[in-house]
């Protein structure tokens, strides 16, 4: 198949949540597979800093928006995984990178702009591909920044319009602007209403994406699932159960890439080990330690917390239930920036136990590889999480994921039963302090075991690679095309 994917990041070039790792990863998977793959992105800094060679195409694209004339300059390259990169650049727009994605956009008409000119642009593309007797057959987009895609596509090239995917990442974030921004990206009033762009007196973007796509997915089954219900709908639930009743939405849960995260080949780490022989697991440990100005006892238990601290990663329960944890003889990493106020709060908690604490900030990539090669138990303690990676990863190199029962770690983590017979991790039922920190002294319990070893072990032989995703993938674009040529 010929697959557009449309997204506002890709790993490691332009990396804000782990929607980047995703769009990268799963590219690649379809393209093994045998699919070709264009990825279409706003030419941001980041991406030639890397070292991604580019080129300009001599023609740009012309667009007209409310009467103003916009030229967009177009470049064409390829990633290291064959995947082909398409990037978009008007003056001024895209400068800045994509800092803000992980934050809400509302009333930001600037990112309305941006991402209106970044959807037309790409319809303006496809238009031209299919003119020129190369059509795509699927147009892959991700989240509310390229979800303005499906609608553009349906709203313009009406019948002779490729099938659309929209994947949702994270419902919650859902690119809301005020009514000036039918103005800013070219659309006219008409569509500002209920049944169109029009969402509790603001324009969405993301539910443009909802109402046009010929499919719609989520990143794992329980998330899938939880988004029809008014708790975690994000009042798109009335939309998304209309969808539902016409088309099911399909979960997928993510994969990892075993070229990035693999404790056998990972060149980040001071040993390399794997599941048959985890003995370098210990060395691994004993350098990070070293490396923070831990006291160096590979037998103490060494718990990480790694991503993005806002409330709903679970922050402020991290920041609760740290003094709790550090009272058990455990040492205590925690690496990851956003909200400055629980970020204050993590920083107390921590240096109230310099001796075994220590708090990094934002980490670098390579440094957080060492954490989890490091790490004995890696808390996820966010309140809701659509699927989430640091689970996967820390199952790939050998840490038990404590987290809240809820989303995609529902689909990730199997509960360890008493015994340590089954299971893959630790789940609580509450996202509050007291269900955190009893999880984490279930953990620490069952690493007095002697079925620890062979948890371990088993958390390391899962499948967590994206073939079997991909494949699902394939599925979905398969069902929305034969849906657009019925």
């Amino acid at each position: 198949m010929d697959i557009l994917f449309v997204a506002s990041e890709i790993a490691p070039m332009v990396k804000v949540t782990g929607l980047a790792d995703v769009v990268a990863s799963l590219s690649k998977a379809l393209r093994l597979l045998g699919h070709k793959v264009t990825l279409a992105l706003p030419r941001y800094p980041g991406i030639e800093a890397s070292g991604v060679m580019i080129a300009r195409r001599l023609t740009p694209l012309v667009l007209t928006i409310g009467g103003e004339r916009v030229e967009v300059t177009v470049f064409d390259g390829r990633l290291g995984s064959g995947v082909e990169l398409v990037l978009f650049d008007v003056p001024g727009l895209f400068s800045e990178g994509p800092s803000r994605l992980a934050d809400e956009d509302d009333g930001d008409l600037a990112a309305a702009r941006r991402y209106g000119v970044f959807a037309l642009s790409v319809v303006e593309l496809v238009r031209q591909r299919a003119l020129a007797g190369t059509p795509f057959e699927v147009v892959h987009a991700h989240d509310w920044p390229s979800a303005l895609v499906p609608y553009l596509l349906r709203d313009r090239e009406g019948d002779a319009r490729p099938a659309s995917v929209l994947t949702l990442h994270d419902l919650a974030r859902q690119g809301l602007f005020p009514r000036e921004a039918l103005r800013v990206i070219g659309l006219a009033d008409e569509h500002f209403q209920p049944s169109l762009l029009e969402f509790y007196g603001k324009v969405s973007f993301l539910k443009a994406g909802l109402l046009a796509a010929d499919a719609i997915t989520t990143v794992s089954p329980t998330y899938a699932r939880e988004i029809l219900t008014p708790e975690h709908g994000e009042r798109l639930d009335g939309v998304l159960a209309a969808r539902a009743k016409e088309h099911e939405i399909v979960g997928i849960v993510n994969g990892i890439d075993y070229a990035v995260y693999n404790p056998m080949t990972d060149p980040a780490l001071p040993a390399r080990y794997d599941a048959e022989d985890t003995t370098n697991k210990a060395r691994c440990k004993s350098a990070l330690l070293a490396e923070l100005g831990l006291p160096i006892d590979i037998e103490r238990p060494l718990v990480v917390s790694v991503g993005r601290i806002s409330t709903q990663k679970g922050g402020d329960l991290l920041a609760t239930s740290l003094p709790k944890i550090l009272k058990s003889d455990a040492s205590v990493v925690v690496a990851g920036a956003g909200d400055r106020a629980l970020v204050t709060k993590l920083e107390a908690a921590v240096a109230k136990a310099p001796e075994r604490a220590r708090f990094l900030g934002d980490a670098a990539e390579p440094l957080v590889h060492r954490l989890y090669a490091a790490a004995d138990i890696v808390v996820v303690p966010s309140r809701y999480e659509p699927c989430g990676l640091v689970q996967l990863y820390a199952q790939r190199y050998g840490a038990l994921p404590v987290a809240y029962r809820t989303g995609g770690l529902i689909d990730t983590i199997v509960d360890c039963d008493a015994a340590l017979e089954t299971g893959t991790g630790f789940l609580y039922d509450k996202p509050i302090s007291t269900h955190l920190v009893g999880a984490v002294q279930r953990a620490l319990a069952a690493m007095t075991s002697p079925r620890w070893p062979a948890l371990r072990r088993r958390v390391m032989r899962l499948d967590l690679g994206w073939d079997r995703p991909a494949r699902r993938y394939v599925h979905v674009y398969r069902s929305a095309v034969a849906k657009r040529t019925a």
